[in-house]
């Protein structure tokens, strides 16, 4: 397996709809492939991320940095 094709093939690796041959290939890769295995944890938090971000809860994340708070709002502001 390519790295190109652990790419291509992350959403349905991560559904479980790969089948189990060209899952154990990506696997295999990834354990091979310090890149792929980065994107593919990268992939898998983005992931979580984005599902958190629209859980609906209403409250703002706590654990963000003051200093990108500060940041964010000074960016906000009119010139």
């Amino acid at each position: 397996m390519t790295c190109r094709e652990v790419t291509d093939g992350l959403s349905d690796y991560l559904a479980g709809e790969m089948p189990s041959e060209r899952s154990a290939a990506l696997d295999q890769h990834v354990a091979s492939c310090a890149n792929c295995a980065n994107y593919l944890a990268a992939y898998r938090q983005t992931l979580t991320l984005t599902t958190h971000a629209f859980e609906g809860t209403g409250s703002p994340a706590t654990n963000l940095p003051e200093a990108l708070v500060k940041a964010i709002l000074a960016a906000r502001r009119p010139h």
